[in-house]
């Protein structure tokens, strides 16, 4: 697991909607991937729902939010069409940005899933915090609290 103080890995990966996104276009603002196991999963739903109904606040604070699973484009699509959320679900079909950012996978009923990991990067692609088997629900107040207390601190 990459840890606070490295480099996020860049990546180029597609949104829900085929758009391409990757990590330089993002430069000079705070980024907060979160990892999630499946689309339209109870969890996974939860935690979309919150961090699109933070977004204003999340904006505010010049940061941009993206969900990260091994799910395509059009699975994504229909999850966001589906309860009309407002951040972008990166499609990591492959695994490779999962596997560069050393993000844990579990078994669940035979089958592994990656495990619930949310990083915040600073606006120079350095992992400012890491969050390792979240919690779903209200996982996004804690996520802003932090990030706004970390862009108190004087860059190094």
């Amino acid at each position: 697991m990459l840890s606070t103080g490295q480099n996020f890995p860049d990546f180029k990966l597609p949104n829900q909607d085929g758009k391409e996104i990757s990590l330089a276009d993002l430069s000079g603002k705070w980024v907060v991937v979160y990892v999630y196991p499946k689309d339209d999963t109870p969890g996974c739903t939860i935690e979309g729902k919150q961090f699109s109904a933070a977004r204003a606040s999340f904006d505010s604070a010049n940061t941009v939010i993206l969900g990260l699973s091994e799910d395509g484009v059009d699975s994504h699509k229909d999850f966001c069409n589906k309860y009309d959320f407002t951040i972008d679900l990166l499609a990591d079909t492959r695994g490779e940005l999962l596997r560069a950012a050393g993000v844990e996978q579990s078994d669940w009923k035979g089958t592994l899933y990656w495990s619930r990991t949310t990083f915040i990067i600073d606006p120079r692609g350095r992992i400012a915090k890491v969050y390792e088997k979240v919690s779903p629900d209200g996982h996004q107040e804690q996520v802003l609290a932090d990030l706004l207390e970390l862009q108190k601190q004087p860059v190094a």
